[in-house]
């Protein structure tokens, strides 16, 4: 049976970006723009709003683009 491992590099999860970068003021609202299909992630629609984020990608909302920095303090 095949494991999955985590993924050791440091990663935030989309929601919390969403806050942590001002975007949203709660996460009851990163919830609603996430689940109605209005942020993008590398260009893609994302409705997972637990969905993990690393340095290098590229977070899409209401025609503004943020790039991911995670760092292990984060």
């Amino acid at each position: 049976m095949n494991e999955r491992k985590p993924d050791p590099r440091p990663m935030i999860r989309l929601d919390d970006f969403l806050k942590a970068a001002g975007v949203v003021g709660t996460g009851g609202e990163a919830k609603v723009r996430i689940q109605a299909g209005e942020v993008l992630v590398n260009d893609e629609v994302e409705t997972r709003r637990r969905r993990q984020l690393f340095t290098g990608d590229e977070v899409n909302w209401n025609s503004q683009v943020w790039r991911v920095e995670v760092t292990d303090d984060d």
